[in-house]
């Protein structure tokens, strides 16, 4: 099977300017991806594409029957990690300290093949999750305050709030 793996803006809002956002991204950042894949430290995955037009897309081949995963970064840059790549920041108006981030969404679309010669592939299956892009000390700080917030919290209030995971729980896209 393929599947097709892109970060997208989370906000309906943002959704319909997404291309012009992502090409003034581009411009202003050239050699930077805003996704791709840890090819290292994912296991299964079969003839990566990573296309130098789509900066927010990678695709993958893999067996169902076998162990699969794939690591992915986002906001890579030509210095590595998110030195000078993308920032939930860059796509806010001002960029003032203390400022809210925009939130985008990893989409999986998976797809097998089509029925016959010509015919577009299956959809099998879609899986997202909402990921904020933080620098790596704002990123520490983010969990520390979130951390904080939630033990500060009665039981029954803590009890509303997703458990922490060692990977990211993707949530089926109906």
């Amino acid at each position: 099977v393929q599947s097709v793996v892109r970060v997208v803006f989370h906000d309906r809002r943002l959704q319909y300017s997404e291309q012009q956002q992502l090409e003034g991204w581009r411009w202003s950042r050239p050699g930077d991806r805003i996704l791709d894949i840890d090819i290292p430290l994912s296991v299964g995955i079969l003839e990566p594409q990573i296309h130098a037009t789509l900066l927010n897309t990678v695709e993958f081949l893999w067996d169902p029957s076998r162990r699969t995963s794939v690591f992915v970064q986002v906001g890579t840059g030509p210095f590595g990690g998110l030195g000078g790549g993308l920032g939930g920041t860059e796509f806010t108006l001002r960029k003032n300290g203390g400022e809210k981030g925009v939130p985008f969404r990893i989409q999986i679309d998976t797809f097998g093949a089509g029925g016959g010669k010509g015919d577009p592939p299956e959809h099998l299956h879609s899986a997202s999750c909402l990921v904020k892009v933080l620098k790596p000390k704002g990123a520490d700080r983010k969990q520390k305050t979130d951390r904080e917030k939630v033990e500060k919290q009665p039981a029954a209030e803590r009890d509303k709030f997703q458990p922490a995971y060692e990977s990211t729980v993707l949530a089926e896209v109906g």
